[in-house]
């Protein structure tokens, strides 16, 4: 039995196989570009931001009396199986791809089109009946189509991304409640300054990270802005008078994000500025995880030889030499996910300004980027808070034992004997090994009482009065 049906396009006939729902322009980007491996079918939500798209322009070409009712209804039904994740698999372009994203939007055309067939009774590929591009295509260019699915796309992602963030910052802020009287010593420069609680650590992790909500879904909302109507360079050729606005509002409803069409067509199909800021925003959230799990490999750094303030979760042994070494396995892997996200965003960077005239054709390695960003970012925060950051435990003694010994608690006497005679104090103290405490007794530099109120670790957590 052949397994092949042939279809043709202007470069000739190709095979394609029988039971495909796409058609010859999607095999010819499966034959052309075997690239990062990471296929269009591994990014659902851009899958479902090409239904939401697609199912947009068919309600609008009808309602503008383009389409028949029964294609449009046939092609919103498709569209409709696309966005509750049916044919996915029928999705098989690589993300990286030659073309302006073209490969892409006719895979989701031919897609739709076989799958219409297929519903009104006839073969894959008798597309005099239901054309990827006369119908599904209808009054769209890839270069509208495609970028506004992208945004539909990295609008859902970003709704999962700020999720996750979210329960990542209540994490931490739980570890903030549970260790908040474990008193410890703050460093600056690696090395000691004064008294703070563990818990105040904690709850500044969650601090800083919970600023990055409001950043994600402030540049998030720049993708509600789309370029529908358009068609090739924003003039709209081949799109009916009104088509932009209304399309638009089509999309708003069928999305559930409040999408508006761009005042410049024009201006809207090349720029790329929207990608930049979000992925900046990405970037300032990896740099701030990046540098929290530097915190929490120096925390938990020992047992013996070092900090040892924190104990976090074993996940596996350590090393292949070295008997009982359990290493910082969860932090070590979430950095280098940030190494990548710094990585990807240059790229986001570099693609963004090699866009010339009325086109940007670099989208396809811009939106890959963005979005094995948002993929990586989701994963890692999971892995930290669900294999790390919920099992840390307080070295309760090690914290307060190197509280009392060290040098960094005469910074507490400055406003009451100054700055020299604290210096002098910390001085003598590191080349004599006596505690600060016990050399401004045999000063005479204060009295015990005195002494005791000003060194109490509690009275150094928050601003006081003298």
């Amino acid at each position: 039995m052949e397994n092949f049906r042939k279809e043709s396009d202007l470069l000739g006939e190709l095979n394609v196989p029988l039971n495909a729902y796409y058609g010859v322009q999607t095999q010819r980007a499966i034959n052309n570009f075997k690239i990062s491996g990471q296929l269009l079918s591994s990014y659902p939500q851009f899958i479902r931001g090409l239904a939401f798209v697609k199912k947009a322009a068919a309600k609008t070409n009808y309602e503008l009396g383009l389409l028949n009712e029964n294609m449009y209804f046939n092609i919103a039904e498709v569209c409709d199986e696309i966005i509750n994740g049916e044919l996915h698999e029928q999705f098989p372009v690589d993300m990286i791809q030659g073309g302006a994203g073209t490969s892409i939007n006719m895979n989701a055309n031919e897609v739709i089109a076989n799958r219409v067939l297929e519903k009104i009774g006839k073969n894959k590929g008798q597309y005099e009946f239901c054309s990827p591009n006369d119908h599904v295509n209808l009054s769209q260019s890839t270069n509208d189509a495609y970028p506004t699915a992208i945004k539909m796309g990295l609008l859902q992602m970003n709704a999962t991304l700020v999720e996750k963030l979210e329960k990542i910052v209540e994490a931490f802020r739980e570890k903030g409640r549970e260790f908040s009287d474990v008193i410890k010593m703050g460093r600056t420069q690696l090395q000691d300054a004064v008294p703070m609680t563990l818990g105040q650590e904690f709850e500044a992790f969650a601090a800083t990270l919970e600023e990055d909500i409001s950043k994600l879904n402030n540049n998030a909302s720049l993708f509600v802005e789309v370029n529908m109507g358009a068609t090739a360079i924003g003039t709209g050729l081949n799109a009916p008078i009104g088509y932009a606005a209304l399309c638009a509002k089509n999309l708003a409803q069928i999305s559930g994000f409040p999408v508006v069409s761009a005042p410049d067509l024009v201006e809207a199909t090349p720029d790329t500025g929207s990608y930049v800021i979000y992925s900046s925003s990405m970037k300032r959230l990896a740099v701030k995880l990046s540098k929290i799990c530097n915190d929490l490999r120096l925390l938990s750094s020992g047992p013996r030889a070092g900090l040892f303030e924190i104990n976090l979760p074993p996940m596996q042994p350590g090393s292949s030499i070295m008997p009982g070494k359990v290493n910082p396995v969860i932090p070590e892997v979430v950095n280098q996910v940030c190494f990548k996200i710094f990585g990807n965003d240059l790229t986001v960077t570099f693609a963004a300004e090699a866009g010339q005239l009325q086109l940007n054709v670099m989208e396809p390695v811009l939106s890959h980027a963005i979005m094995e960003n948002i993929h990586f970012l989701c994963n890692a925060l999971d892995t930290l808070r669900e294999k790390c950051v919920a099992g840390i435990t307080a070295n309760r003694e090690v914290c307060l034992n190197m509280v009392k010994h060290s040098i960094g608690i005469v910074t507490a006497l400055n406003p009451y004997i100054g700055y020299k005679h604290s210096t002098e104090i910390a001085k003598e103290a590191l080349e004599t090994g006596k505690s600060v405490y016990n050399l401004v007794l045999e000063k005479g530099i204060l009295s015990q009482e005195k002494l005791d109120e000003i060194l109490d670790p509690r009275n150094m957590l928050k601003p006081h009065n003298r």
